[in-house]
């Protein structure tokens, strides 16, 4: 069943909201970066990086490559009263407009499964990290306790999860080990756990 953009972004708003929430409390205690720049890949309407702007002091980049996306994400900005620092732009992951070494932090939830060419992207989330810098990409509900709440609310609404279908099971795990190796990356850890599947990129001190 195919879905508009305004209703991707109702249902993130309203059925997902407690997701993000979630995961950007996971990812200031998991990485520790609480200021500086930030790079939200695949941020959709910007729900991530709004809810990850409340708890730290970051700047941040929300991308998508969706135009429509965008302009969403930059009204959800502008109502969370976040527009001095955050901006929602339009980009790909495969080729970002951000000089390398200058980004502190890059975060996404959920888009990770759909890059066209992940080693590529791995690369291009590794030129951009400033030494020090750490990436947080993956996805995943956060917990049991809230996948049930999302999985109902959906339920009600006539959907299922995953909203993306059914494709075909894939070893995402080993699928992504397997980018990072050929990207050349090797402080990295790629973990499975009930909060989901997530990547973890560190960015030595001295290249």
């Amino acid at each position: 069943m195919e879905m508009n953009v305004l209703e991707f972004d109702r249902i993130a708003r309203e059925v997902f909201a407690p997701v993000y929430r979630f995961i950007a409390e996971k990812i200031k205690v998991k990485t520790g970066v609480t200021e500086g720049l930030c790079v939200d890949l695949g941020a959709g309407g910007g729900y991530l990086g709004i809810e990850l702007a409340k708890i730290t002091d970051l700047k941040m980049y929300l991308l998508d490559s969706s135009l429509e996306m965008v302009d969403i994400a930059r009204d959800n900005i502008i109502n969370a009263g976040l527009a001095k620092r955050l901006h929602a732009i339009h980009g790909d992951v495969h080729n970002m407009l951000m000089p390398d070494s200058s980004v502190d932090l890059v975060v996404s939830r959920g888009s990770v499964f759909f890059w066209e060419d992940t080693t590529k992207a791995f690369r291009e989330i590794y030129r951009v990290l400033a030494p020090r810098g750490i990436a947080y990409i993956g996805g995943g509900l956060g917990s049991p306790e809230i996948r049930k709440q999302v999985v109902a609310k959906l339920k009600e609404m006539g959907r299922e999860f995953p909203l993306a279908g059914k494709k075909g099971k894939k070893d995402h795990q080993a699928l992504f080990r397997r980018a990072l190796k050929d990207a050349g990356i090797t402080n990295c850890s790629v973990i499975r756990s009930e909060a989901g599947l997530w990547i973890v990129i560190r960015k030595e001190m001295m290249e």
